[in-house]
């Protein structure tokens, strides 16, 4: 099918955005009624809470998709064939996520731009990704994306380090004596095993977590699992990422307190039982705009709980209670 005006304008405008856009609540609600025009899932939920777009005059009254409907329903807006499934790793017996892609471009694009607003220039960097649960099933989105990031660093030392600890930690070393500026990028539970086995001391090496023990190791904290990495590592900081299947954006914490979300994301929190009804800077049920989601929902309520503050950042401060464990959410903070 080819693309409506409508959706050409609005990708364009959503591609534009940039950190604390005063254009993205206009932005969000033109988007809102695009989907609710063109996606059939969202138009009856919206009905069925009474949020049509005539009674919706601020982002507080957008309707969040509740983020199980991705496991059950092709969630898509418009007419298109997917170029790609990305599919969440669930647990034993749940039905996974799955996240239908039109443009792969844009993933790309929406990822690799708040990454390097967060950590600088892809071929400045060199990228050493340490996901082995990830790598061993397929349709990850966390592994496309940091598949991208090692294409666009185009350093011979970047790649995927599976179980191969001796191997990344002679990497690390000659990153380290050639000066080179390395972002190593990990699921927490092989983060921990190779600090466990590999303790070292890293200069000029940003580690970024991306949760998950996957039921291989005693659940730790956010504030325990970065005190035993900068432990073992003698570092001061240690980053997270903040993502889903069901998003296209990603947030970052590089400043050790709260996530900073991507000039296409903004993060909301409404009452746990209650998802109509927005609270701020109180713990919440985390409901997230991802206007890069234009293809499927830019608007999904989670499972995750968490803090809003005023400034675009947020907390997460683990899972209402009965939600399936996912992979990239197993972590809780103090």
């Amino acid at each position: 099918m080819p693309k409506s005006q409508e959706y050409t304008d609005c990708l364009e405008l959503i591609q534009e955005l940039h950190s604390n856009d005063s254009r993205f609540e206009s932005i969000a609600m033109r988007v809102f009624k695009y989907q609710y025009t063109h996606n059939p899932l969202l138009k009856q939920y919206a009905q069925l809470v009474s949020k049509t777009p005539e009674k919706i005059s601020a982002l507080e009254d957008i309707p969040f998709l509740p983020i199980e409907f991705f496991k059950g329903h092709r969630v898509q807006t418009g007419k298109w064939k997917e170029k790609l499934i990305f599919e969440s790793s669930g647990t034993t017996g749940k039905h996974p996520s799955r996240h239908y892609v039109r443009s792969i471009d844009n993933y790309i694009e929406t990822t690799t731009r708040h990454f390097e607003e967060r950590f600088g220039n892809l071929e400045e960097l060199v990228i050493l990704a340490l996901l082995p649960s990830y790598l061993e099933r397929q349709n990850s989105s966390l592994v496309k994306m940091v598949e991208e990031f090692i294409i666009g660093s185009d350093d011979p030392l970047s790649g995927f380090y599976m179980y191969n600890f001796k191997t990344l930690s002679e990497t690390l070393k000659t990153c380290m004596t050639a000066n080179k500026e390395v972002v190593l990028i990990g699921v927490s539970f092989a983060l921990v095993d190779f600090a466990e086995q590999y303790p070292m001391q890293l200069e000029n090496i940003r580690i970024v977590e991306t949760g998950g023990m996957k039921g291989r190791k005693k659940e730790m904290t956010r504030e325990e699992l970065h005190g035993f990495l900068k432990t073992q590592f003698k570092m001061l900081q240690i980053d997270s990422e903040y993502g889903m299947t069901e998003l296209f954006s990603q947030a970052y914490m590089t400043n050790g307190t709260a996530f900073v979300s991507a000039p296409t994301m903004r993060v909301l929190a409404t009452e746990v039982n209650d998802p109509l009804n927005i609270i701020y800077q109180k713990t919440g049920r985390l409901a997230i705009i991802d206007l890069a989601n234009i293809d499927t929902c830019s608007f999904i309520q989670t499972n995750d709980l968490g803090v809003c503050y005023d400034n675009n950042t947020f907390q997460v401060l683990g899972r209402v209670d009965d939600s399936d464990t996912r992979g990239c959410n197993l972590l809780y903070v103090n």
